[in-house]
């Protein structure tokens, strides 16, 4: 007969193999479990211990012990991207309207816009933080909030900044109507109509939209799913082209989950500081991590104001209240009259909400409930994907953000699929959508913000149906 621990150990995952727990539930504490089988504390321990080596759970620093997905190492990541790497100009984004307009129908599940679900954000919290901010004196003045923003604000972002190893003020920080405001005032005055701009393939499609209103040129260098862009190939890229900018998303990046390393970061910052080439971040996911610590910026690297910094609170706080920050170096006072051309000001109340929810410390409390919630959301989605999709689908693993990027057998057409989907009131995001050319045609992106339920479980089903029918 095994060992008590081992009988433990073997009754909890025959539950978790006939689904009676599931990804990201938690099991009972040491204590308990040794009280419920009636064994040594040591016992108890012993039998979680053997389930973690087993891969059925994990240890979560501080927290406890949680189901594990079981698919976590099992499905191929896709590797590195293989882009044209020559100036394209933008192609048609009616696609990305579609996507957009889907997100709003009734009933629909949406898993192509990343937009985090309600019950994914702190609701009562921002209620609160909004009608305090309604009977503030800066609000009830009805006075714009005219360029740089808020002071309150811009002072609680520069403290956030400061804390990642950045020597900022708030006097450095422009309010933007969210990141993608920010990331066009950034392109705005860092380059003229049809100048190159280097950024990752595959990249997120509002970006596209973006350069294509600017009249520039997109030139997509290979980003690899875990360590992100190509340094070596964008120095290739800069030798051969006249590019006058370089975006890159540095933390779980949109689509494909990638996050750069410290020493990329820093080898990225250099390597476009010697060109004389601003680096425009983008780290909007960078709050987002499913790990402990959040990751670092590049623009703790910039020692010459050449990293134009840009993120907001959309991903992880909440959509309706349009707050992105902007940190130019030495592009603010130009960033700054950009921003009043363009609409004068952003939003008052909103400032002062966010305002409220930073200093309060309810931010980082619900930012620690939010990443929890995604982790799981993420592993049980990429699960329920593995299972379901064509044999030889390869998912990324990202380690942060709520993205997943599928590759799918070449016989697949997303766009044919994303159409199927749409009909059967299921919004998936096809990987023609993330580029300037056609590729990725084979490809797509699935967001995991949503929780897991009947319609959700039904749904990935169903997509997986439609993707094998094409595979026959």
């Amino acid at each position: 007969m095994p060992p008590r621990y081992r009988q433990i150990a073997s009754q909890i995952a025959e539950h978790i193999e006939q689904g009676q727990l599931n990804i990201g539930d938690k099991l009972p504490g040491v204590r308990q479990a040794s009280e419920a089988h009636r064994v040594s504390l040591s016992t108890a321990l012993a039998a979680y211990r053997y389930l973690e080596q087993e891969q059925y759970i994990e240890a979560r620093p501080r927290s406890g012990f949680y189901i594990k997905a079981r698919f976590e190492n099992a499905v191929r990541r896709p590797s590195e991207s293989r882009p044209d790497t020559k100036p394209t100009l933008i192609n048609s984004q009616q696609r990305v309207m579609q996507v957009i307009s889907a997100a709003n129908r009734p009933g629909i599940l949406r898993l192509g816009a990343t937009v985090p679900d309600a019950s994914f954000l702190p609701v009562a919290a921002l209620e609160r933080a909004l009608a305090s901010a309604a009977r503030h004196p800066h609000a009830r003045s009805n006075g714009y909030e005219f360029p740089p923003g808020y002071l309150g604000l811009r002072q609680q972002l520069a403290k956030r900044m400061n804390n990642l190893g950045c020597q900022l003020h708030a006097d450095d920080i422009t309010i933007t109507q969210g990141c993608q405001e920010a990331l066009y005032l950034a392109l705005k005055v860092s380059c003229q109509a049809g100048d190159i701009v280097a950024l990752e393939s595959p990249l997120f499609y509002g970006l596209l939209q973006i350069i294509d209103s600017l009249g520039l040129q997109a030139l997509e260098i290979p980003t690899d799913p875990q360590h992100g862009i190509s340094l070596e190939a964008l120095q290739l890229a800069i030798e051969k082209w006249p590019v006058k900018a370089c975006i890159v998303v540095s933390n779980f990046s949109n689509p494909i989950g990638a996050t750069l390393s410290d020493t990329r970061k820093r080898d990225l910052v250099a390597m476009l500081s010697a060109a004389h080439i601003p680096l425009i971040e983008d780290d909007i996911y960078g709050e987002l991590s499913f790990e402990q610590l959040r990751p670092s910026i590049a623009k703790r690297y910039d020692t010459g104001s050449d990293v134009l910094y840009c993120s907001s609170l959309s991903k992880s706080l909440s959509p309706a209240l349009r707050i992105g920050w902007i940190a130019g170096g030495k592009y603010s006072e130009e960033l700054n009259y950009q921003k009043f051309t363009l609409n004068g000001a952003s939003a008052t109340i909103p400032q002062l909400a966010a305002d409220r929810l930073l200093h309060s410390g309810e931010y980082d409390r619900h930012l620690h409930r939010m990443r929890a919630a995604l982790t799981t959301s993420t592993a049980r989605i990429r699960e329920a994907l593995a299972r379901h999709m064509p044999s030889g689908t390869q998912i990324t693993q990202p380690r942060g953000g709520y993205a997943l990027w599928l590759e799918l057998p070449k016989q697949v057409d997303a766009l044919l699929l994303a159409e199927q989907a749409l009909a059967k009131n299921i919004s998936i995001a096809a990987g023609p959508l993330f580029t300037a050319s056609e590729k990725y045609r084979h490809c797509l992106r699935i967001s995991c913000a949503c929780p897991w339920s009947t319609q959700l479980e039904e749904g990935l089903a169903t997509l997986g149906i439609l993707a094998n029918a094409q595979c026959v």
